[in-house]
């Protein structure tokens, strides 16, 4: 059975399943295949990383994209 959590992803409150890792987010929020950082708890989480990375409960998840320009 699957519970859920509360976060907070870039400044809005959402409820997430408890099993969700960096990986599992950015597929859901469609950025899989876009230049992104993301942000947990002040803490930058390297793209190697986000399959091993669970979210909890609480956290305060931020997420952009890169902008090219000149």
């Amino acid at each position: 059975m699957t519970t859920s959590i509360e976060v907070t992803i870039n400044g809005q409150h959402e409820t997430l399943d408890d099993d969700v890792t960096a990986e599992k987010l950015v597929h859901s929020m469609s950025l899989g295949r876009q230049r992104i950082a993301v942000e947990i708890n002040g803490e930058i989480v390297p793209r190697s990383t986000f399959a091993e990375r669970r979210i909890a409960p609480g956290d305060r998840i931020e997420i952009v994209r890169a902008v090219g320009g000149g």
